[in-house]
C-alpha cells in the first residue's frame, strides 16, 4: 500500500495537514480532508454560510481532480455546520457546484470547527478505479 499526499496548487498549503490522502492498492481510495470555505491564500471567503459552503465544495472538487477523480467517485461525504447555520442555505449554494451526484452523506451541527472563523467543513471519501 502507498499513501500519497494530495495538495492541489489552487488550495492553501499547510505544513500541518494534507488536503487529501490517496491510498494506492488494488484500487485507489482517496480521503479528502475537511475543507473550509477558504480561497487559495487560506482566507475565509466573505458572505456567510452560502459562499463558504460553495467554496468548500469547490475545494473538495479540486482535491478530487488532483487525484484523478470527480463527484462520481465519491462514496461518502460529511458536512459539518456551526450551530445556528442553515443546512438549506448551504445545500442551495453547494448543489450548483456539486451537481446531481448522489452519495452517502452525513450532516451535523457542531459547536465549533478547528478554524474558529469557518462556518462549514466538508470531507469526502472517493474510490477511484485503476486504469
Amino acid at each position: 500500500m502507498e499513501l500519497i499526499h494530495v495538495n492541489p496548487p489552487s488550495l492553501h498549503t499547510s505544513p500541518a495537514f494534507s488536503q487529501g490522502m490517496l491510498v494506492r492498492g488494488d484500487h485507489d481510495l482517496l480521503q479528502v480532508g475537511g475543507q473550509n470555505g477558504t480561497d487559495a491564500s487560506g482566507a475565509i471567503v466573505p458572505g456567510g454560510i452560502g459562499p463558504q459552503t460553495e467554496q468548500a465544495m469547490r475545494n473538495v472538487l479540486a482535491v478530487l481532480e488532483a487525484a484523478g477523480a470527480d463527484q462520481g467517485n465519491v462514496i461518502r461525504m460529511s458536512i459539518l455546520l456551526v450551530e445556528g447555520q442553515s443546512f438549506q442555505e448551504g445545500f442551495a449554494a453547494a448543489m450548483p457546484v456539486w451537481g446531481p451526484h448522489v452519495t452517502a452523506i452525513t450532516g451535523a451541527h457542531v459547536a465549533g470547527l478547528g478554524r474558529p472563523d469557518a462556518l462549514v467543513e466538508i470531507e469526502a471519501t472517493a474510490a477511484i478505479p485503476r486504469g
